[in-house]
């Protein structure tokens, strides 16, 4: 009984010196961790400073600046902003208030038109935090110059039809004209500038278009500077489709017209061209149709030859234009005698009424007439629809440095 009271009282002696140990080291953990206050006190101090800075506004900038006297009209007014902006106006001094979108996210507004030359503007915009304001006034050219573009959106052309900007005054820089403009195609064509004259600039490919070809045209010209401070007066642009290749070859040799479309004959008709050797003969060469007329005054005298010179005139029907030099197809009831086998035109080429009305109904802007075997010169190619004449190696080099 005495042995195991002795190993009872052991055991208990054990258990307290473990008590007394788990008791010094939860009083060791326990000191380790004792909050002091000081880390609480540093942290508010911490929170106090960042409250007394004061929270960056949200900002907002444009791509115009108050009171500029000269700002460019090229670009679209826009605004930006680090926040949603909440009203943004745009109104000139009488009044008018420009257009404009806002981006998905609501921090940025561009304007949908360009502004005019030499007026003034009020910009307001303001999102939560600021209210931006800028007044200025744009640009004011020396002066302008407008250019047609030819052919019109929409169309369906044939294939020589050539691009063609027609300006109303001289261009001095013609590079930076070339550089304003974009002709893309569908599918894929290269193609090359190549000025006419000063007022005048051309586009085409090496070959014939491709029946289908879709091409878009663009021109940038409003607020910039064409050439010794003369800018565009606007913008330019027009979507055209290439049509089936109709192509006429006329030969004086059997003088008639062989018409082809899409590389099949489907007519022949007789012909009578301009009168052998001298002033009156028709051009050989490649020419593309260009206006047409149902009926048409023809008059020598616009192209320097009076009627004591041998010169006419004459009202004719149906009448298709082949160069700017006054050579059409037209119909010429007076010389059924001579189709087929007699020139007696003063370079035109006659046929019957029933042939006129014919080209006049099938044949579009932009088709070509082949002309071979007459007495006359080559078409020049500066006639003015006269493009497929000048050799692709000269027209693919430019001239743009020669205006």
């Amino acid at each position: 009984m005495r042995f195991h009271t002795t190993t009872s009282v052991a055991s208990t002696l054990r258990r307290v010196t473990a008590a007394v140990a788990a008791v010094g080291l939860t009083l060791t953990v326990a000191a380790c961790t004792i909050n002091t206050g000081e880390g609480e006190e540093s942290q508010g101090a911490a929170d106090q400073v960042a409250q007394s800075e004061e929270a960056p506004k949200d900002t907002i900038t444009a791509n115009v600046e108050d009171g500029d006297d000269s700002t460019p009209v090229a670009d679209m007014v826009d605004v930006n902003s680090d926040s949603k902006l909440t009203e943004v106006t745009l109104t000139n001094e009488a009044g008018g208030e420009v257009e404009g979108k806002k981006s998905k996210d609501g921090k940025k507004w561009t304007a949908s038109e360009k502004l005019g030359y030499g007026r003034t503007y009020t910009l307001e915009a303001k999102n939560k935090d600021e209210t931006f304001t800028a007044e200025f006034t744009t640009e004011s050219p020396a002066g302008q110059t407008n250019a047609a573009l030819s052919p019109l959106d929409g169309s369906t052309v044939g294939v020589g039809q050539s691009v063609s900007f027609q300006f109303d005054t001289a261009i001095t820089d013609r590079k930076a004209v070339e550089d304003l403009i974009s002709i893309k195609t569908t599918p894929h064509v290269e193609g090359a500038f190549y000025w006419i004259s000063n007022q005048t600039l051309r586009w085409r490919p090496e070959e014939y278009w491709a029946p289908g070809t879709k091409v878009d045209v663009e021109g940038d010209f409003y607020g910039h500077d064409l050439g010794g401070g003369v800018y565009g007066e606007a913008d330019r642009s027009a979507s055209f489709t290439i049509g089936d290749a109709l192509r006429a070859v006329v030969d004086d040799s059997d003088k008639t017209m062989t018409i082809y479309q899409n590389g099949e004959v489907i007519k022949t008709m007789p012909v009578s061209l301009g009168r052998d050797g001298g002033r009156w003969s028709t051009p050989n060469g490649v020419y593309q149709i260009g206006d047409q007329y149902d009926r048409l005054t023809m008059d020598s005298n616009t192209f320097g030859y009076s009627e004591a010179e041998g010169g006419y005139i004459t009202d004719v029907d149906y009448a298709t234009q082949m160069s700017y030099s006054g050579i059409y197809i037209h119909s010429a009831p007076w010389a059924s005698w001579a189709f087929g086998n007699t020139n007696q035109s003063h370079g035109c080429i006659n046929v019957s009424p029933a042939d006129a009305k014919w080209v006049y109904e099938n044949f579009k802007r932009g088709d070509i007439v082949e002309v071979k075997n007459t007495t006359g010169e080559q078409l020049d190619g500066h006639d003015g629809l006269g493009d497929w004449n000048i050799p692709w190696e000269t027209w693919s080099a430019g001239n743009a440095d020669q205006g």
